[in-house]
């Protein structure tokens, strides 16, 4: 048989991450981690894999390991920019 029609190669991307309340995830952003006591973390990406590295013990997880079970997100919470600004704030004060 002639093959008429060929297959395009796709393209491999890295998957896409939801935190634990439905927020996208991605390079860079600040998130708490909610299991292995990592607290709170920055992604990374290597490759196609994302890596949490905790602040506080230079510790790296990979994404895989992060799956909640039941939702199919990030045992994670992100970070918001106003969160941020609210603690340092909070901070300035003391």
């Amino acid at each position: 048989m002639i093959k008429l029609f060929k297959k395009k190669p796709k393209k491999k991307e890295p998957p896409e991450l939801l935190d634990i309340d439905g927020d996208l995830i991605s390079e860079g952003d600040k998130v708490v981690s909610q299991r292995y006591e990592l607290g709170e973390c920055t992604v990374e990406l290597e490759g196609l894999q994302y890596f949490y590295v905790s602040k506080s013990t230079n510790q790296k997880v990979s994404y895989i390991k992060m799956i909640d079970a039941i939702t199919g997100n990030q045992k994670v919470k992100k970070v918001k920019k106003t969160d941020e600004s609210k603690d340092q704030q909070s901070n300035q004060e003391i």
